[in-house]
C-alpha cells in the first residue's frame, strides 16, 4: 500500500508539473523540456557507461546541447546547438580514451534520442499551440492507462516477448480503443480548446499515431535496459524509475506527431 501511494503521489506531481507548465505558457514549458532533456542526458551516460572526472566536460556539454535543443524554437539556441556538437567531437581529441569512437557514439545518441525530441515537442507548441501539446499528451497517458488495463484482464498473446514478456497484442489494442475514443471526444466536442483541426480522420489519425509510436518507444527504451541488464534508467520518480523511465514513449511520439502536424495541413490546408 505505502508502495502503491508513493507511485500515485510521484505520478500527480510528474503530471501536474507538466500540465501546469503547458498553462503557463511556451517559456515554462521549454525550461521544463530543457529539465528533462538534462536529467535524462545524465540518466543515459550514467547507464551507459562508467561517469569519472575525465567525462565531466563532454557530460556538460551534452547537457547543454539538450538544453539549447529544448530552445530551438526561437532559432538562435538551434545555432548554438550545432555549435556544441562541434566542440562535443573536437573535445574527443584532447580525452585519453580507449574507445573514442564508442563516447562520441553515446553523446550524439543523447542528442538524436532525447534532445531532438524534446526540442520537437516545443516546436509543436511554438507552432501549434501548446493545447495540442497537452492532446498529445493526453493521448499517451490513456495508452498506457488501456494498454495496463485490457492486458492486464485479457493479455494472452505476447507483442514483443524478447524485449518485454509483459506486453500483449490485446493490451496494444486495448489502448489503441482508448485513444480513438478519445480522439473522436477531443475531435468533437472539444476541438474549440484544442483548436488542432475540425477534421475527425486528423484526430482519430493522430490517435492511431500515439498508440503505435508510443508502444515503440517503450519497447526501445525497454531493449536498452535489457541490453545493459539494468530495471530502470534511475531512481528519481519514487516508484516509477528515471526520467528516461517516463518519457520513452513521447521520445518517439512528438517527433512523429510534428510530421504528421504538418502533412496533415499540406493536404488538409482548410
Amino acid at each position: 500500500m505505502k508502495s502503491l501511494l508513493t507511485r500515485s503521489l510521484s505520478g500527480i506531481i510528474y503530471i501536474a508539473l507538466i500540465v501546469g507548465c503547458i498553462f503557463w505558457g511556451q517559456i515554462p514549458f521549454s525550461w521544463m523540456a530543457a529539465l528533462f532533456a538534462a536529467l535524462a542526458i545524465v540518466e543515459f551516460e550514467k547507464i551507459t557507461h562508467e561517469l569519472r572526472q575525465i567525462t565531466l566536460p563532454t557530460l556538460a556539454l551534452d547537457i547543454a546541447g539538450g538544453i539549447a535543443m529544448a530552445f530551438a524554437w526561437m532559432f538562435y539556441p538551434l545555432l548554438i546547438w550545432v555549435f556544441i556538437v562541434i566542440c562535443r567531437l573536437t573535445l574527443q581529441l584532447y580525452i585519453k580514451s580507449d574507445t573514442p569512437l564508442a563516447d562520441m557514439a553515446k553523446s550524439m545518441m543523447t542528442q538524436v534520442y532525447i534532445a531532438w525530441p524534446l526540442g520537437m515537442m516545443t516546436l509543436i507548441g511554438e507552432w501549434w499551440n501548446l493545447h495540442v501539446v497537452l492532446a498529445i499528451f493526453l493521448m499517451i497517458w490513456l495508452n498506457d492507462t488501456g494498454a495496463f488495463v485490457v492486458g492486464s484482464l485479457l493479455g494472452r498473446h505476447r507483442l514483443f516477448e524478447r524485449i518485454s514478456p509483459k506486453k500483449s497484442w490485446e493490451g496494444f489494442f486495448g489502448g489503441l480503443a482508448f485513444n480513438l475514443i478519445a480522439a473522436a471526444v477531443f475531435g468533437l466536442y472539444c476541438n474549440g480548446f484544442f483548436n488542432l483541426s475540425d477534421s475527425l480522420g486528423v484526430w482519430l489519425g493522430l490517435g492511431a499515431l500515439v498508440t503505435i509510436f508510443a508502444t515503440w518507444g517503450d519497447l526501445v527504451e525497454s531493449m536498452i535496459k535489457r541490453n545493459l541488464g539494468i530495471k530502470d534508467s534511475g531512481n528519481i520518480i519514487p516508484g516509477h524509475g528515471g526520467i528516461l523511465d517516463r518519457i520513452d514513449s513521447l521520445l518517439f511520439v512528438m517527433p512523429l506527431s510534428l510530421l504528421y502536424l504538418f502533412l496533415t495541413k499540406a493536404l488538409l490546408p482548410w
